[in-house]
């Protein structure tokens, strides 16, 4: 019996082990076995695998993270050696290709081990959805269900409080979680990185709310948010460090709303965090996981590998590679532009 190899490449979400368990159970109605390649493509340049099957893997469709480990380091970028290594261990398995579990940038590197000759399909994950050529991702719906449970939370304590609270969710470069949370949350003000922050408009909406007799406000920022007349990110991992900082952005907009009127704000700042990269998937992100599981055994078995399988217009479908690799998926402006009917965005 011939093998395919799989791995999930980057950071963790929940519908990881959904997808791989959909690979192998997809591998064997189709006469294959499935390699496990740990900690991403680094497993795969130091060939250090586990064997799956049905009796290990039946029962993962509900766990958070990946039982292969994540890792987005690239042997193909700039370490001849490494990616030597990884071409000669995909031979040495005798493997029908390799499918790839990954987010934009591991696109990226699918992308190349496909250009060194190892037969790719990729499967697209990150709570971002930010991942070009796909609808959605795997993971994308269980953040923003964790997101929005916390802004539920938060509120009681922002209207028992009168408080303005200020929700910090994830999504780096772009505001899909804060836009989807923001909205499904009831905020009253989603702040996003595809629009600078002016601050004093906020200011200026939070009291219109007070005036109105509105003593609290939620406000939803995403993680990559600027601000006006400005050109700085904050947060992220800095040189020499040995901790991940999220962005704090948050607190960056509570300073500055406190620098405008001191002393008139009952401020609180929370930021979710890796919160909404864990815990077990929605019933949404499982039978997404699941189907891209199936579609891309299928795709890889019948020749249709250098592509990434996807959701488009609701339905599955293939998508090249070359159309991912080094894209980023901005929210769709339509949804900006609906976003206002329910808060302010600046």
């Amino acid at each position: 019996m011939s093998s395919i190899g799989i791995m999930t490449v980057g950071g963790d979400c929940p519908g990881l082990n959904a997808a791989i368990r959909a690979v192998v159970f997809r591998a064997g109605d189709r006469d294959r076995s499935v390699v496990g390649f740990l900690d991403g493509f680094e497993g795969l340049a130091q060939d250090r695998t586990v064997a799956l099957s049905k009796a290990n893997t039946w029962d993962i469709l509900g766990r958070g993270g990946s039982i292969l480990g994540c890792s987005g380091e690239n042997p193909f970028r700039d370490d001849r050696e490494a990616a030597d290594a990884a071409v000669d261990n995909f031979n040495s398995h005798r493997l029908d290709g390799l499918i790839v579990i990954g987010g934009n940038s591991s696109m990226g590197t699918a992308l190349m081990a496909e250009e060194r000759g190892i037969p790719v399909v990729g499967i697209p994950k990150t709570i971002d959805n930010d991942v070009e050529g796909t609808d959605i991702t795997i993971g994308f719906d269980t953040a923003v269900q964790t997101a929005t449970e916390a802004i539920d939370r938060l509120r009681t304590t922002a209207e028992s409080h009168d408080r303005v609270m200020i929700v910090e969710t994830m999504g780096r470069d772009f505001g899909w979680i804060a836009v989807a949370a923001g909205i499904a949350g009831g905020a009253d003000i989603i702040l996003t990185p595809e629009e600078p922050v002016d601050v004093e408009a906020v200011a200026r909406t939070v009291k219109s709310r007070q005036d109105n007799g509105l003593e609290f406000t939620v406000i939803v920022i995403g993680e990559g948010a600027t601000f006006r007349g400005e050109d700085v990110q904050y947060g992220s991992q800095r040189p020499g460090d040995r901790y991940m900082h999220l962005s704090g952005v948050g607190r960056v907009l509570a300073d500055k709303l406190e620098e405008l009127d001191p002393g008139r704000w009952k401020l609180t700042v929370s930021v979710i965090g890796h919160l909404q990269r864990g815990g077990s998937p929605t019933s949404t992100d499982r039978i997404l996981a699941s189907r891209f599981g199936v579609r891309a055994v299928d795709a890889l078995l019948d020749g249709s590998h250098g592509n990434m399988v996807a959701i488009r217009d609701g339905k599955l479908a293939l998508t090249p590679l070359t159309e991912v690799a080094g894209k980023l998926k901005a929210v769709d402006p339509e949804l900006l532009a609906d976003v206002r009917t329910f808060a302010a965005t600046s």
